[in-house]
C-alpha cells in the first residue's frame, strides 16, 4: 500500500495524472499543483501532499526513461515563481540532470515533454 493507498488507487492515480500532464503538453501548457489535484478522481489529494509527490515522482521518472522528459516539469507553483518545487530539482539530479541552474534544468525539461507530445 503506497503512502496507505491500495496499490489499484495508486496506480489510477497515477494514471490520472499522467494523462492530465499529458493533455496539458499537447497543448504546450503548465498546470498548478493545486489545480492537477482538484482534476485526480482516484484518491483525494491536496496541493502540498507529499503523495502528490511521491506520485509525480514516480510519473516523471518513467516518462524520463522512457525518453520523453521529465512531464512533472509542467506541474508549477500558482502564485510566485510560477515553476515545480524543489523535489522536481532534487528528482532531476538523481536521474542525472545538471540541475545547478535550476531555471535552465525546468526551461530545458519543459521543452523536451513539449516537443515530444506536441508530435501529431
Amino acid at each position: 500500500m503506497p503512502y496507505g493507498f491500495p496499490q489499484p488507487d495508486w496506480d489510477a492515480a497515477k494514471a490520472e495524472i499522467k494523462e492530465i500532464l499529458i493533455g496539458r503538453a499537447k497543448v504546450r501548457g503548465m498546470i498548478p499543483y493545486s489545480e492537477l489535484v482538484g482534476l485526480v478522481r482516484a484518491v483525494n489529494l491536496e496541493a502540498h501532499d507529499v503523495r502528490l509527490f511521491a506520485m509525480l515522482g514516480e510519473v516523471s521518472t518513467e516518462e524520463a526513461r522512457a525518453g520523453r522528459g521529465m512531464l512533472s516539469a509542467l506541474v508549477v507553483h500558482k502564485e510566485g515563481d510560477m515553476q515545480p518545487g524543489p523535489g522536481f530539482f532534487d528528482l532531476a539530479k538523481s536521474l542525472g540532470r545538471d540541475a545547478s541552474d535550476i531555471l535552465k534544468c525546468w526551461v530545458e525539461e519543459f521543452r523536451k515533454v513539449h516537443a515530444y507530445w506536441e508530435k501529431p
